[in-house]
């Protein structure tokens, strides 16, 4: 029997035991009320772990941290910060990998925190804003805790969440968290510029969030009959829908609906989304599946990177001591747009970091292997496109030197040479 009660009245304690392991959803999902209250309750509980794939919200930070055993499988958004302080627990693994580690008890989760959306007439709630592994979530934990939240729109995906499933649903009226889009620099404009040169009419898209996917989103208004197959999607969508960009029309599977797991974006998106049978919200275990994917053609990933070094590899993870992103869906999309008959697989940075002061071609890596050179297709600057698959370890290093800041070419060159001249 669901208890049902508001923010004020929610007793954690009533359904949390001391040791729990508690998984909620992340990004524009996650349930704020919900862990404002696990935060300020977890003392009185104790020995609580938390796994958050990512957070935008503000309310976690080192002083949340100090009160849960918290876990992630990167840094993005505030625990970028969390991890600084030494107080993140990371676990390396691919997005399509979460919900099997859930299931299989290897991220342990005794609770489910989701947020979704009012029910609909049978009583079903939408999982709202995120998907991906929510679901598995929900199927593993002993408790299920919903923040129902009359601002989340009712999104239409591969499964709702029953009221009789839910333990206490605890009703608001909150927007929901926004990630607004980021301001866009001649440098990313420049990126987005050659990025774009390689999508074509049809071509179905994953594209991440954030100032270069949103440039060049913008750029692909002269486009026809786009898909999108994502693990997110922000605000862009919307401009290249309304515009009969964005038809979905030349995919094999999903014909005319726009697949992500995540929506991260504002109340534009949010809006468009309600109950639009355009958007399609799938669990990462569809998002994310190798064989979903396989089917797809002319399939363009777009995704970013920390650094690449001369051969390819690339590092979206960790920079020295500092660890800045994550594994997350990078590797599945770059062997699905690498594999797919007409598609590319690009991952595009900007040359330098830190104001110029450091180069993002690398002789060698500062961090770890996030995706193998034999996977790597295409790799763009600002300085160009430096095409790898198919090419030998010498000729990567010259593609590569050749896009890299011109400040830093000569010492890219001194070390290009020495796997020139032993070909490997």
């Amino acid at each position: 029997m669901t208890l049902s009660t508001d923010a004020d009245r929610l007793r954690l304690d009533e359904f949390l035991r001391r040791g729990d392991r508690i998984v909620w959803g992340q990004a524009c999902g996650e349930p704020t009320t919900l862990v404002e209250a696990l935060i300020a309750q977890a003392d009185s509980i104790g020995d609580l772990s938390a796994f958050a794939a990512t957070s935008f919200s503000g309310i976690l930070n080192a002083a949340a941290a100090a009160k849960l055993n918290l876990s992630s499988m990167g840094a993005i958004g505030a625990l970028r910060t969390i991890a600084a302080t030494g107080q993140l627990g990371i676990v390396p693994c691919h997005v399509s990998q979460v919900g099997p580690m859930i299931a299989q008890g290897l991220i342990g989760c005794d609770a489910a925190f989701v947020q979704v959306s009012p029910p609909d007439a049978n009583g079903n709630h939408s999982f709202g804003l995120i998907n991906d592994f929510v679901q598995a979530a929900v199927a593993k934990a002993r408790v299920v805790i919903a923040e129902v939240n009359v601002c989340v729109p009712f999104t239409l995906g591969d499964a709702m969440l029953p009221a009789a499933r839910i333990d206490c649903a605890v009703h608001v009226a909150r927007p929901p968290v926004e990630v607004a889009p980021s301001p866009i620099a001649d440098t990313d404009l420049a990126i987005a510029r050659i990025v774009a040169g390689y999508i074509g009419d049809g071509a179905v898209l994953q594209v991440g969030i954030g100032a270069v996917p949103d440039a060049i989103l913008r750029l692909l208004h002269d486009r026809s009959d786009l898909g999108v197959h994502s693990g997110m999607i922000g605000d862009g969508l919307v401009d290249l829908v309304q515009a009969g960009v964005i038809t979905n029309a030349s995919k094999p599977i999903d014909a005319g609906i726009s697949i992500t797991g995540a929506l991260i974006g504002t109340k534009i998106l949010y809006d468009f989304a309600d109950r639009n049978p355009q958007i399609g919200m799938r669990a990462s275990s569809y998002t994310h599946d190798a064989e979903v994917l396989a089917r797809i053609r002319r399939f363009v990933t777009i995704n970013s990177a920390l650094e690449v070094d001369l051969t390819g590899q690339v590092n979206a993870e960790q920079s020295g001591n500092n660890y800045l992103g994550g594994t997350g869906g990078q590797v599945d999309y770059v062997r699905a747009g690498s594999r797919s008959p007409g598609g590319r697989s690009i991952i595009a940075l900007p040359a330098t970091a830190r104001g110029g002061k450091l180069s993002r071609i690398v002789a060698t890596l500062s961090g770890p292997v996030t995706t193998a050179r034999a996977e790597v297709d295409v790799i763009v600057t600002e300085f160009g496109a430096a095409e790898l698959r198919g090419q030998t370890l010498a000729e990567r290093t010259r593609r590569l030197v050749a896009i890299a800041h011109p400040d830093f070419r000569d010492a890219l060159d001194q070390a290009a040479h020495a796997i020139q001249r032993r070909g490997f």
